[in-house]
């Protein structure tokens, strides 16, 4: 049952006796964070990681949930775009981005006195492709959303029970996942494509994604919205309007997804294809 989860849950933050938590205001790291503050108070400390692939508004809007729920929220700078590695985005571009984020909470976490690293992997995301995982495991993250049994739908559930705004937010994964595997991630692409995504959401759009390619021709952005709003991106010359907002970001080319919005929509490219455009990059970089 739900409720035994959940009791497992803090049963296994209680048994840390102080931790770390890896944050970035989704619906995962929300919920861990505020149950591991209920649960060991100041012996709890969220940690986000602000850098270019972290939209500012989603870093905006983290700091202000610690504030309104009442947990303590640092914030780091990493340094995955220093990394060649990861800007080279290989198909594990995830394991680098986690990799530099872990080596720059275990450090804190010795050097102020927690005894623990965690993060917001839970047991709906087993079998999906997610080599930062392979990162967590190298510095001994613990993941007690899934140790404890719970699923995306349990933590939404929970999150609602508990008050928390993030019940219903949609996912919202880094900004370098717009960019197709092989293609190099820069901080200027990753601004257009948070430019381009805040012109949808501000007129409304929830699940958005805005899909970055790099033509002969110049720039071309893939809009993906859900299946849903289709229609009304379509009405009332609303997509001619975004149009022109992309253009003026520097889109020289401006398309939508009539398949609308989909998680992995870039790894849908034959696979074959990924393996050439995106070569192995070894882990030392």
């Amino acid at each position: 049952m739900l409720e035994a989860r959940y009791q497992k849950l803090r049963q296994l933050i209680e048994s840390y006796g102080s931790c770390l938590v890896a944050y970035s205001g989704g619906v995962d790291s929300v919920f861990l964070a505020y149950v591991a503050h209920q649960v060991l108070g100041d012996r709890a400390l969220a940690v986000i990681a602000d850098t270019p692939s972290l939209p500012r508004r989603e870093l905006s809007e983290a700091l202000e949930l610690g504030r309104r729920h009442g947990y303590p929220v640092r914030v780091v700078r990493p340094h995955e775009f220093d990394n060649a590695a990861y800007l080279a985005n290989p198909l594990n571009r995830c394991y680098f981005c986690k990799h530099e984020l872990f080596q720059e909470l275990a450090p804190l976490a010795r050097a102020e006195g927690f005894a623990c690293l965690l993060y917001g992997e839970n047991v709906s995301d087993v079998g999906d492709h997610r080599p930062g995982a392979q990162a967590a495991v190298e510095f001994s993250v613990r993941a007690p959303l899934k140790e404890a049994g719970l699923s995306k739908t349990d933590i939404r559930e929970l999150s609602a029970q508990l008050g928390l705004p993030t019940a219903d937010k949609p996912q919202m994964a880094c900004l370098s996942s717009r960019i197709p595997y092989g293609e190099v991630v820069s901080p200027e692409k990753l601004r257009m494509i948070e430019g381009a995504e805040e012109v949808l959401r501000d007129l409304g759009f929830r699940d958005v994604r805005v899909r970055h390619h790099e033509l002969k021709g110049g720039h071309l952005a893939r809009i993906e919205v859900a299946p849903g709003e289709l229609p009304k991106f379509l009405s009332d010359g609303l997509g001619l309007r975004v149009a022109g907002d992309l253009r003026g970001l520097g889109y020289a080319h401006v398309t939508v997804d009539l398949l609308g919005y989909r998680r992995g929509s870039l790894n849908e490219v034959p696979a074959a294809a990924i393996r050439f455009r995106a070569p192995t990059v070894p882990a030392g970089g």
